[in-house]
C-alpha cells in the first residue's frame, strides 16, 4: 500500500499559501529556533514530506507566528516608517494597520518588514 504525504505544494495549498512560503518558513525557522516549523516525517532525495494528520500541528505552527496577532512593545523601523508615510497620505493609524493586515493575509510569504519597504516605495515613485 501506498503512503500519501504532504510535500510543501500540499502545505501551501492547504493553508492557503504558495509553496515559496512554505520554505520560507522552513528556512527562516530552523530546528533550533525559538519558533520551528515541525519536521518533515520523510526526506526523498532531499524532497520534504509531512504526514496528512501532521496538518492541524503545522497550522497551529503557522497562527504562532511572531505578528500573527502577537502585539505589544514599539513598533518596527518599517512599520513606524509606514506609518510615517500613511499618514502624510491622509491615513489614518487604524486605517493604515487595517490595510497592511490585508496585505500581510495576501501576501503571507512576504515579511511585514517586505510590505511596508514595498508600499513605501510604491507611494515614492
Amino acid at each position: 500500500m501506498t503512503e500519501r504525504y504532504l510535500g510543501v505544494l500540499g502545505i501551501g495549498e492547504a493553508l492557503g499559501v504558495s509553496r515559496h512560503a512554505v520554505h520560507k518558513w522552513r528556512s527562516r525557522y530552523p530546528a533550533d529556533s525559538a519558533h520551528p516549523f515541525p519536521e518533515p516525517d520523510v526526506e526523498i532525495d532531499g524532497t520534504p514530506g509531512w504526514r496528512p494528520d501532521r496538518l492541524t500541528e503545522i497550522t497551529e505552527w503557522r497562527n504562532g507566528l511572531p505578528g500573527r496577532g502577537a502585539g505589544g512593545g514599539r513598533p518596527t523601523a518599517a512599520r513606524q516608517e509606514y506609518l510615517k508615510e500613511a499618514a502624510a497620505r491622509g491615513m489614518d493609524r487604524d486605517e493604515a494597520l487595517r490595510a497592511l493586515a490585508t496585505l500581510a493575509e495576501e501576501f503571507p510569504e512576504m515579511t511585514e518588514p517586505e510590505i511596508c519597504a514595498w508600499l513605501i516605495g510604491h507611494w515614492r515613485r
